[in-house]
């Protein structure tokens, strides 16, 4: 059996060290990783590459269910398709092994419960939004610039005919961020 180990994370500012150490210590011959990416989406390169590495009586390791995926059905289908592979999944910290029938409920268990937590995470969130909005708050980023910046912006370029780019220096935005409001000033 070859152990064949998979680490992410969401953002290119977190580090992938302590899923690394701990796929190697749990004696990962191989380990493929995904760097910057959500665990939304399961066509990520990293994971491609593990799963076609597998074979059967192989296993896929990961350091917490969570760096495989967030959408319980994703993970189950994923399971799932190993398992009709004769490969088999573990994730360390949760201590679950599909290799027993006890590890499989376990998996499906913890999987239901994870889904459950995004999704109340979810809804406090949407609620506490609305709750802003009705108070009067304003939600989302800041504009990058004000209406009248925008306009002055517009003219410069248009009128005047100066460069985009020195023109967004002067309001300290990056260039496709100026012609992003641009765009949106001519649409409202």
């Amino acid at each position: 059996m070859k152990l064949i180990g998979y680490a992410r994370v969401s953002t290119v500012e977190q580090n992938l060290d302590l899923q690394t150490s701990a796929l190697k210590t749990a004696g990962c011959s191989e380990i493929f990783t995904d760097h910057g990416l959500s665990g939304a989406d399961f066509q990520r390169p990293g994971l491609r590459r593990a799963l076609r590495q597998l074979k059967p009586d192989d296993m896929l390791v990961v350091w917490r269910l969570d760096r495989l995926g967030r959408s319980l059905v994703d993970l189950i289908q994923t399971v799932n398709g190993l398992s009709k592979r004769g490969s088999d999944f573990r994730s360390l910290t949760e201590s679950i092994d599909t290799s027993s029938s006890g590890g499989r409920l376990v998996f499906h268990m913890m999987a239901a419960m994870a889904e459950f937590e995004r999704a109340i995470i979810s809804e406090r969130t949407k609620a506490g939004m609305e709750a802003a909005r009705a108070r009067g708050s304003l939600i989302g980023r800041r504009r990058s610039m004000k209406p009248e910046q925008t306009e002055a912006a517009r003219l410069a370029i248009e009128i005047d005919l100066e460069p985009v780019a020195e023109v967004a220096a002067r309001y300290q935005v990056h260039p496709k961020t100026l012609a992003r409001v641009l765009r949106g000033a001519r649409i409202e």
